[in-house]
């Protein structure tokens, strides 16, 4: 039997837009003969991949879940060509394999990931099974994932947008129902008013200076001595850090507290303590 290399797998992948195990499976079937292993691929319909390869992925979900054990939470972006096979409890299937694979593969970038497990699948292989069996060209296009103490996951509009919110905990159980209640709710916040971070620790230095220059540059244009343009650019630096930092921010669901506060409150009527610490939000198609 001939020897199958990678670079007959990769060239054979490039030609068909097939899964790296089929090709390599039909390679082996054809004894390493390319042009076989392509009729062997068109035989089993897995080479018609490539003909969907260059639609445009518009549409799609994002999906984010987290472990039994509530300390590792998974996100991903699944693209697809309409919003018909979005919605499709199908797609939707495919998409929660995909982010329970990461969950367990813990990948760094979509690539890894891609070459991660799913009950001894290749994810790449999932996604080129969703394409044969819905249709359309389907594009796996980030994901991330979050460890902490405790995760809590929201997902909202059927998909357009998806949370992970992560938070140190202390004598408090992350897979309790109050606890998830809880994080659900900051994830919420999160999806609903898109903050520039977590805390005002977390904000971008680069952010800070910006927004700074622009409130000094304001307050030099209203010609009062510089004390007081120093406390007018300051105060204003203030305001932008309550509306954009989650745990300074009013709390949607009640407006008379923060998010801080709330999950203060939270954390007393568990028994423990419980701080955010970050959060990651895709919104489709971003």
């Amino acid at each position: 039997m001939a020897e199958i290399t990678a670079q007959m797998v990769k060239e054979l992948r490039e030609m068909t837009g097939a899964g790296m195990m089929e090709c390599k499976k039909a390679l082996a079937e054809a004894d390493g003969n390319m042009e076989a292993a392509v009729d062997v691929l068109r035989t089993k319909g897995l080479a018609a991949a490539a003909k969907k390869a260059g639609r445009a992925t518009n549409e799609g979900t994002v999906m984010a879940l987290v472990s039994e054990d509530c300390k590792t939470g998974a996100m991903i972006e699944l693209n697809c060509e309409t919003d018909f096979v979005a919605i499709n409890d199908k797609f939707k299937a495919y998409a929660e394999k995909i982010t329970r694979a990461a969950i367990d593969a813990k990948p760094a970038d979509v690539d890894a990931l891609k070459a991660a497990q799913a009950d001894g699948q290749a994810v790449e292989d999932i996604v080129t099974d969703c394409i044969h069996v819905l249709g359309e060209n389907t594009i796996l296009a980030r994901v991330s994932v979050v460890e902490a103490d405790g995760v809590a996951s929201y997902i909202h509009g059927g998909g357009k947008i998806g949370v992970l919110v992560s938070f140190s905990v202390d004598g408090v159980d992350p897979a309790a129902e109050a606890f998830q209640k809880c994080g659900r709710d900051v994830a919420m916040q999160v999806a609903a008013v898109n903050p520039v971070a977590a805390t005002r620790d977390a904000v971008p230095a680069d952010v800070v200076e910006h927004e700074k220059g622009i409130y000094k540059a304001q307050a030099a244009e209203s010609g009062k001595p510089e004390e007081i343009q120093e406390k007018m650019a300051t105060g204003r630096l203030e305001k932008f850090f309550k509306e954009n930092c989650l745990t300074e921010q009013a709390f949607v669901k009640n407006p008379d507290i923060t998010v801080g506060q709330y999950v203060d409150e939270c954390a007393k009527e568990m028994g423990g303590k419980v701080a955010i610490t970050g959060f990651v939000r895709f919104a489709l198609g971003e």
